[in-house]
């Protein structure tokens, strides 16, 4: 019986000694070593791709969407409006998640009606013309990009709205396009995020240069 009781004991005393080694090897090493790598080779992606205002203050991540409404919930017309979310009140990292909600279920063949005109009426273009991902929710619901279709469709609107060239907006549009991974992989898509921080840095140096006194 003692024999018994001393095996299980060094059994149990060898199997915690493995746990806390292993532990402090992959749980707490590998963590720090890959943490080191990618803060050496790719430091904005290992801090979260954070995107920063002219100010320095942090605005957001270049890899979650935000909305861009006013108060009441209505599009701001100064901005690219991005897809829309299902997680929680909108792009809530804490709450990821989509509609879950097939292509026959009448309350989200509704809701695509509904934002198909409603964007068209914001846009003043033809319902027919809001591309698919205008109106349907990404998997996640933090999806930071649209298409270039929807993008293009709502430059006239920006450029309008913010007294600009809509060949400056378009080129900004296209500083902000990602094409297919490897050439071939997914579509193109534009940040949304990125895109409007950089539209309010345009908008603020362009003020200083008409106003240079402050």
């Amino acid at each position: 019986m003692n024999i018994l009781v001393r095996g299980s004991a060094r059994t149990a005393l060898v199997s915690v000694r493995a746990l806390l080694i292993l532990t402090m090897i992959l749980g707490i090493g590998y963590t720090l070593l890959v943490t080191g790598a990618a803060r050496i080779l790719a430091p904005d992606r290992a801090d979260g791709s954070r995107l920063y205002a002219a100010d320095g203050s942090l605005v957001g991540s270049s890899l979650i969407g935000q909305s861009f409404t006013d108060a009441e919930g209505a599009p701001l017309p100064g901005y690219f409006q991005p897809r829309p979310s299902a997680a929680g009140d909108g792009y809530d990292g804490a709450a990821s998640a989509g509609t879950n909600a097939g292509p026959e279920n009448q309350d989200l063949i509704d809701a695509i009606s509904e934002r198909r005109a409603l964007i068209a009426a914001l846009n003043d273009v033809d319902p027919e013309a809001v591309p698919a991902d205008a109106v349907t929710a990404s998997g996640s619901g933090l999806d930071p990009h649209i298409s270039p279709a929807y993008a293009d469709l709502q430059i006239e609107r920006v450029a309008r709205e913010r007294n600009a060239s809509p060949d400056d907006i378009r080129d900004l549009v296209e500083n902000h396009t990602r094409g297919r991974d490897l050439g071939f992989i997914g579509e193109p898509t534009v940040d949304v995020v990125s895109l409007n921080l950089a539209l309010d840095q345009q908008l603020s140096a362009a003020s200083q240069s008409e106003h240079p006194g402050g």
